[in-house]
């Protein structure tokens, strides 16, 4: 099952693609025919008496996602057209702004914001909601229609109104569109550390995370400090990038398991031997944007204490995703499992709380700002573990670390106030790991 993977299109998910026909089906008792027989019922009446004539077509697909959308968020019917975005998007580029959304009470609401796309240029930020596209109001439409009114050709625009948390009225932005190119891999050094972005978990994130570690050394002409994963804003993707980029920096242990609604459907993966820092120090950077197949690697990670987590708490979204086709073009997307961290725990609501909780106080509005996380969507899967109250409320005591604000950082030239803290730490841990290593260096040469 996690060999064919597919990313989801507008909600965070690890998504498995398996036929159909591999599975199983549950069996229909005499009270369920009863009850589709009321349905029929239902059907016929509506077909026969409305005030309208309504296709059989559209009722049906009214049926279809009033099921779906009885059970959790990420559960859905993907027509033919939101077949081909889902496969357009997994492919890594498409024509439009760059935006993770969802739908909350009828609105198109934000939950991610791409970097380094329109979207993103514009000032758009996660929490937004979306009203109206070129001034026609959105609300109460489905979250499909609202999704292909943002795509279309490259240079063309939209005007996007946008309600914003704090904001007394809403305001217009226009945005113009570009081929959305999803490098799920970027990286820099700064200050002899190397920095690897990865945005999206797509069919070539780990291959393009080895290749930034090697293009890192060979940077340097040697071995960096130590590295930042930076998983920021990542809304997750394929399950088995999830995996294998936990194994590239593991050496042994689970990484995570697989379960589904039966005891026996359970699926474990384990790290294979190597690892490709070699042991050096790694900064796990997160936020609330960090979603599904990033919280799987940030959990690995920091349970088998291999790297420091950074920033803030997670999205905590728990699940996994099955793509069944239905047709050659079509298919159903169903949440067919939960993942579970080394330790046995779920971060499905609680999401994963940082070994070092660091706020962005480079950005001036983030106290304001609202934070959008699994738990406030309806009908989220309730964590079989209760969540405690200190695992998804901050506790409201200052940190002494943490009390410049955004101006004052700017004028250090401060931009990106967790990358610099994670820098700072970095570089603390690799010096020291430096220092310790070259006695023992000394040592072994003296003996030759």
């Amino acid at each position: 099952m996690a060999n064919n993977l597919v990313r989801s299109l507008a909600l965070v998910s690890a998504v498995a693609l398996i036929p159909a026909t591999t599975a199983s089906l549950a069996a229909v008792d005499v009270n369920t025919y009863r009850e589709l027989d009321q349905f029929m019922s239902v059907f016929e009446r509506v077909r026969s008496e409305y005030v309208e004539t309504v296709d059989d077509k559209t009722l049906l697909r009214g049926a279809i996602d009033g099921m779906l959308n009885a059970l959790d968020p990420h559960s859905s019917y993907l027509d033919e057209k939101g077949f081909r975005s889902l496969m357009t998007q997994t492919e890594g580029n498409y024509g439009g702004l760059g935006l993770s959304v969802t739908q909350e009470d009828g609105a198109v609401k934000i939950m991610t914001v791409t970097e380094d796309t329109p979207a993103f240029r514009a000032g758009l930020k996660t929490g937004d909601y979306l009203t109206h596209l070129n001034g026609k109001l959105v609300y109460g439409g489905t979250l499909d229609e609202a999704v292909e009114q943002m795509r279309g050709p490259p240079g063309s625009t939209v005007k996007v109104t946008v309600v914003r948390p704090g904001r007394d009225k809403p305001f217009d932005v226009t945005i113009t569109r570009a081929v959305i190119e999803l490098p799920a891999v970027k990286w820099e050094v700064k200050d002899r550390v190397g920095v690897i972005n990865v945005n999206t978990f797509n069919k070539s994130t780990t291959e393009q995370t080895l290749a930034a570690m090697t293009a890192i050394q060979k940077s340097l002409g040697g071995p960096p400090l130590g590295y930042i994963l930076d998983l920021r804003s990542n809304p997750g993707g394929l399950l088995d990038q999830a995996i294998s980029l936990s194994d590239a920096f593991l050496d042994r242990g689970e990484i995570v398991s697989q379960r589904g609604r039966r005891a026996s459907d359970i699926e474990r993966y384990y790290a294979k031997p190597g690892d490709a820092a070699k042991g050096l120090p790694v900064v796990v950077l997160v936020d609330a944007g960090s979603a599904s197949a990033a919280e799987i690697v940030a959990a690995a990670l920091q349970e088998h204490h291999r790297g420091l987590v950074m920033g803030e708490r997670t999205f905590g979204k728990g699940s996994v995703q099955t793509l069944l086709p239905l047709s050659q073009a079509t298919a159903l997307r169903l949440t067919t499992a939960r993942y579970y961290t080394p330790s046995g725990r779920s971060v499905q609501e609680g999401g994963i709380t940082p070994d070092i909780a660091v706020p962005q106080l480079s950005d001036p509005d983030y106290k304001a700002r609202p934070k959008f996380r699994e738990a406030d969507l309806r009908r989220h899967l309730i964590n079989e573990i209760k969540v405690e109250d200190d695992v998804v409320q901050d506790d409201g005591k200052p940190d002494p670390r943490f009390t410049a604000t955004a101006e004052q950082l700017k004028k250090q030239g401060i931009t990106d106030f967790q990358l610099h803290y994670a820098l700072q730490t970095i570089s603390r841990l690799g010096k020291v790991q430096q220092a310790a290593a070259a006695p023992a260096a000394g040592k072994k040469a003296g003996t030759r």
